[in-house]
């Protein structure tokens, strides 16, 4: 696997992270593990999740937090394989940049792990299959996710949509 893009779209506990984590798992490397969810002013749930990821990780895993520059965290850990978990939350705490600024820092990421060759597997989730949310904050954000989604899979070798814990290969 080395050298390319996995996308795994799907809902709320759809299986996505269960998935990346295999299929990184199956590299038999260590892996980095790219949290994207900033750690401060957490709620309790917000923490026994992250504290359940963290529990089904292997020991040997590195993991990035509170750091949001993608593009450059790929180049610096490109020799190992790495899971970003995930891409929604990553433009939750970017959006207030602007479609724009989050589309071409995300272009720039899935660029320098094509021109590093680097392994990683992108969880996102789909939003678009619900109802269109009321306001208009919330309906940018939908369709921001849905727009980097599309970015996402048109660089990557292979799309999965998880759905009730069984992937179902896109692309």
């Amino acid at each position: 696997m080395h050298g390319s893009i996995h996308l795994i779209l799907g809902g709320a506990r759809s299986g996505k992270s269960k998935r990346a984590e295999e299929i990184v798992r199956s590299s038999n490397a260590g892996g980095v593990y790219i949290a994207t969810c900033a750690t401060d002013g957490l709620d309790d749930e917000m923490r026994e999740r992250i504290a359940n990821h963290v529990g089904r990780r292997p020991a040997g895993w590195r993991t990035i937090e509170n750091r949001f520059d993608l593009a450059g965290i790929i180049a610096e850990n490109a020799a190992s394989p790495m899971l970003l978990d995930c891409l929604t939350l990553w433009i939750a705490f970017r959006q207030n940049q602007g479609e724009c600024v989050v589309l071409r820092e995300l272009e720039n990421a899935l660029s320098r792990a094509r021109e590093h060759r680097a392994q990683i597997v992108i969880v996102s989730n789909e939003l678009g299959m619900g109802l269109v949310p009321l306001g208009e904050e919330n309906r940018a954000f939908r369709d921001l996710c849905g727009r980097a989604n599309q970015l996402a899979a048109h660089h990557a070798d292979t799309v999965e949509l998880m759905i009730a814990g069984l992937p179902m290969k896109l692309k």
